[in-house]
This record gives structure tokens, sequence and C-alpha cells, in this order.
């Protein structure tokens, strides 16, 4: 008897390193998911996760808990959790029968955060390998802290960190600098925002570090560095606050573009609405654009403008 493959169903795998935003995402992006009229399911793959603030249809810590597997097997987290994801490869029936009883969602799936499951350990890319055999279209949403560009030597690890990611994971990919509405925090930045997000001439970040006396003696290990992210071309990022609407659009266009989903007429109408609903208290984007036009070169468009071209 031939079997019907199941339909195509999409989604986002939404990674990055601990305390990058990755389950206040999954929760703001459900809420505005929903709002648009999309059927979202949220699956928790992060046996450390505890206490979710969002309604999760498929969680994996029924399956295994990072504290029963550090308990039985003596392990520390980084090893633990390593398990924990092998563990999840080994039963993947388990996953296949959990996620078969919803069907026409849009999934969303919350990783755990440990950056060598993405660098070079195999277990969650052969999961996502797995979900794409099982007919998903996924794109990969790595969240950054956007205060790591204050820093150039934070931000150079962070753009190998995310090139690696991108390597190493195969799927479509998208990365977001969380947090906007903190980016300053720990400073002001040293080049225009667009310079962080398009992953402009690093030379200049180089000349940057050179500055710093701890740096200078690692003036060409720095180099060869910028020279292997700059010769792949692969790095660039979308600035997000969660809390504001036209950010959160931004995004979802992005990762609606990476992964093949279309917008409905119906979500491109309530989309409209909600545009032409969100104005003065209920619009927080203002904060965000405030510390974005600090960093927009003069003659450039701003976000808002570019919003209004699409």
């Amino acid at each position: 008897v031939m079997t019907t493959a199941p339909s195509l169903r999409f989604g986002q795998v939404v990674i990055g390193p601990p305390g990058s935003g990755k389950t206040t995402y999954c929760q703001g992006m459900q809420e505005f998911l929903t709002s648009l009229g999309r059927k979202v399911v949220v699956v928790n793959m992060d046996p450390a996760n505890e206490g979710l603030p969002y309604s999760c249809a498929v969680d994996i810590s029924e399956l295994v808990t990072l504290d029963d597997v550090m308990e039985g097997l003596k392990l520390g987290p980084n090893g633990g959790l390593l398990y924990c994801m092998e563990y999840v490869e080994a039963n993947l029936d388990w996953l296949e029968n959990k996620l078969k009883q919803h069907s026409d969602c849009y999934f969303l799936f919350d990783c755990p955060g440990q950056v060598e499951l993405y660098t070079h350990q195999s277990s969650v890319k052969n999961i996502f390998s797995q979900l794409g055999k099982w007919n998903f279209r996924l794109a990969a949403v790595h969240l950054v802290d956007s205060h790591y560009c204050a820093d150039p030597a934070k931000f150079i690890s962070v753009l190998c960190t995310s090139l690696s990611t991108m390597l190493h994971v195969e799927l479509p990919h998208v990365n977001i600098l969380s947090k906007m509405d903190l980016i300053e925090q720990y400073g002001k930045l040293a080049f225009n925002l667009d310079f962080y997000t398009e992953v402009m001439d690093l030379t200049y970040l180089l000349d940057h570090l050179a500055a710093d006396p701890f740096f200078k003696k690692f003036r060409q290990l720095n180099e060869k560095l910028a020279e292997v992210i700059q010769d792949y071309s692969l790095v660039s990022f979308v600035p997000l606050n969660v809390q504001d609407k036209q950010s959160m659009i931004q995004v979802l266009r992005a990762v609606d573009k990476a992964n093949g989903y279309c917008f409905g007429d119906l979500e491109e109408r309530n989309l409209q609405a909600m545009m032409s609903a969100a104005v003065g208290a209920d619009f927080q984007f203002n904060s965000t654009l405030g510390v974005q036009e600090r960093y927009v070169e003069p003659g450039s468009k701003t976000v808002e403008e570019e919003m209004m071209d699409l």
C-alpha cells in the first residue's frame, strides 16, 4: 500500500548562545503569528528549559531532562546536554509521533543554547536533517545579543560563531541581533548600525582593535579571522526588538523568504490592519528607531522608510 507523504510543514529552529533571548523570541513570535492568523505550535527542544513562559505543544523534557541525566550518569551540564541531544537523536520515533499530532500548523523549535551543538557536534544537525525528511521546511533563526556590537573583539568572535553555525547546521539561515532596545547598554557603537548588520569592511574594526594595547599583538590573527569571514561573505544580521511589531515584521519577512513560506491573503490583510492600528502608545518602534537613527548614514533610508517601500 502506498502511503502518501505528509504535506509540507513550515517552521523555524531558534538557536543561539545561552541568554540571547531564544525563549522570549519564541513567546513573542507565537503571539505575533497567532495575531496574523497562523496556527502556531511551539516545540521545546531544550531539555534544560524549565518554567516555560509560552504554551508548549511538544516538550522534549517528557522524553529526557538534563537534571535526570546529570544525576543518573554523573555528568556536568555541558556533557549532560550533549548526552540529552544524542538521546533525542536515538529516539526520533518519539518526536515523530508527537509532531504528527499537529497538522496544518507553523512550528517554532526552541533549541538548547550550547554553542558546540551547532559548531562541531552532529546530533542537532542530524535531528534537523531528519525533520527535513519528514517534509518540514525550516529556517534556522540564530539569535545574537546585540550588545556584542559595542566591543569589536566580541563582535569578531560572534561573526566567527555565526559563520561556523551556518556552515555546520546546513539550513537556510537568518542571523538576528536581539535586544536592540538595549544595544547601547555596554557603550556607544563605534560605527553606524549598518556596519554591523551588513558586516561591512572589517578592516575598520581591526584598526579599532589595534588601538587596544592587549589586541595589538594579535593583529595578524584578527586580520586572518576577518579575512575568513569576508571571503565567505555569508554573515549579515537583522536587528530585532521583540516588543516592537514593525521590527517583528522585518524578521518574519526574512524568515519566510528563507524557508519558502509565503504570506496568505488573509495574513497580508491582517498585517495591513495591524500596521494601520499600530499608532501611539501601542507602537514601541520609536525606542528602537531612536537608537538606529543615530547610526544611519546621512542620505540613507531609515528602516521606517524601507518598510514604506515594502
